[in-house]
């Protein structure tokens, strides 16, 4: 007889990285033939269709997103608002609780998986529902970050017990942290930190898209730190969306020689000042290479034209694009003619850049972001960390072009070892059976929270 196939709730926060990353583990588990009720805003279901590779089993499920004041009218996901509103938008998915209640009452899933709603998990126990904290995170960052430190210069060094690495922060990343974890929730006492531990502490167990031969040692303090059972996907690689490349872009690369074209993108919240967008884009056009960057508009900017630096359209002419709106950046990061990916190290870009033949750039802005470029840059070294200000956390032109100089040049010496390294690690998680094999006791490892 056959495992029984699970009824499984998904509600992922509501920012494109986590509804994709949340996509692409339910099409693994409907592969297995479980049934997925992926909860999510509206407007949000039109960039995710595409993805949805098993309609019959993953059913989008539309939320309202309640108003809260001080959030924009139709704000839904973390691409609508800056960054410092993001709390509000926490609190309007926390005022989804009824609505949640209701869903799972009509639902009856077997488990639910979430990462910001640290109310979920007792809701579910009320409902006699498993709850898995699902992180979009590497096990690295969440081991580092998520402690409730009294300084920002606790940050510079690890929490006591964990293992040897090059992870660090500089003071400048410390400070960020800092403020991230005590920025206070909306009409609450509680800092953001609290929410976070508050979700690991209730849950019933913790999911992660990662290998054990990539962060074993970071997995081992997690069980160690949370005494909970923590559950390995594997690396979970998206397949390609059934639609191909937009036209306009297949063209466009088409023109260039292989491996010759840099690709930057910086995820669906990253916005740069004005200085330091424009420090980019004069980096670009100093590596002498054609470069097509997907960018949002700087911070003060409605579009990504009124930002250039002067005369840079007319100097950098058809060998460079920068490019305001949402791209397919999997099916840009396939095509032969990408050979750079200046990145800003979200863990979902990194495992897609791995399973393409572009060398990484690193250039990490905030949150898990600062340990990735670590355990990528440093632990596995198979990519190149643009210098920035320790203090300041500024990077030149100049460093941005040495760093692609440096990954793109096969023969230096560093050249040559991170493209040794990365070639190594794209074979190890592109290895047939091995994503089955994670898969699989994945699978088993849920079945076994319901005995």
């Amino acid at each position: 007889m056959g495992k029984k196939k699970l009824k499984i709730a998904m509600y992922p926060w509501f920012a494109m990285g986590h509804l994709t990353t949340y996509l692409h583990i339910s099409n693994k588990l409907a592969q297995k033939g479980h049934q997925i009720f992926f909860i999510l805003p509206p407007k949000s279901q039109s960039k995710l269709n595409q993805f949805n590779l098993h309609p019959d089993l993953i059913k989008f499920i539309p939320i309202t997103v309640p108003h809260v004041p001080g959030l924009p009218p139709g704000t839904e996901t973390t691409g609508d608002v800056i960054f410092p509103m993001y709390s509000l938008l926490r609190r309007a998915m926390d005022l989804t609780e009824p609505d949640i209640n209701n869903l799972l009452l009509q639902l009856k899933p077997d488990l639910v998986f979430f990462d910001f709603s640290q109310w979920l998990p007792a809701l579910a126990r009320t409902l006699g529902i498993k709850s898995v904290l699902y992180c979009i995170i590497s096990p690295a960052a969440m081991a580092y970050l998520f402690r409730d430190e009294p300084t920002a210069d606790a940050y510079l060094l690890p929490p006591p017990g964990f293992p040897p690495s090059a992870i660090r922060l500089y003071a400048h990343e410390a400070r960020v942290v800092d403020a991230i974890n005590k920025q206070e929730e909306f009409g609450s006492s509680m800092k953001f930190v609290r929410r976070v531990i508050m979700s690991v502490e209730e849950c019933d167990a913790i999911g992660f898209k990662s290998c054990r031969e990539m962060e074993g040692p970071y997995l081992d303090f997690i069980v160690k730190k949370f005494k909970k059972p923590v559950l390995l996907a594997g690396p979970v690689l998206p397949t390609p969306p059934t639609s191909g490349l937009d036209e306009r872009w297949t063209k466009w690369l088409d023109q260039f020689e292989p491996k010759s074209v840099i690709f930057c993108a910086f995820g669906s919240e990253a916005r740069l000042k004005r200085d330091q967008f424009q420090e980019l884009l004069v980096g670009f056009e100093l590596s002498g290479l054609p470069f097509l960057a997907a960018l949002k508009p700087p911070v003060g900017a409605e579009t990504v034209e009124e930002a250039l630096p002067e005369g840079f359209a007319s100097r950098t002419g058809k060998r460079g694009v920068v490019y305001g709106g949402w791209v397919q950046q999997q099916l840009i990061l396939c095509h032969p003619a990408v050979g750079c990916f200046v990145t800003h190290c979200g863990w979902g870009s990194i495992f897609e850049a791995l399973v393409n033949e572009c060398q990484l750039v690193l250039m990490p802005h905030i949150g898990d972001q600062l340990i990735n470029v670590r355990l990528v840059g440093g632990d596995l070294r198979i990519g190149v960390e643009v210098e920035k200000g320790d203090e300041d956390g500024l990077f030149s032109r100049e460093g941005l072009v040495k760093a692609i100089e440096l990954v793109m040049d096969g023969e230096s010496e560093i050249g040559s070892e991170i493209r040794a390294n990365r070639a190594k690690w794209s074979d190890f998680i592109l290895r047939k059976g091995l994503e089955d094999s994670y898969v699989d006791e994945f699978d088993h490892k849920l079945h076994g929270l319901l005995e």
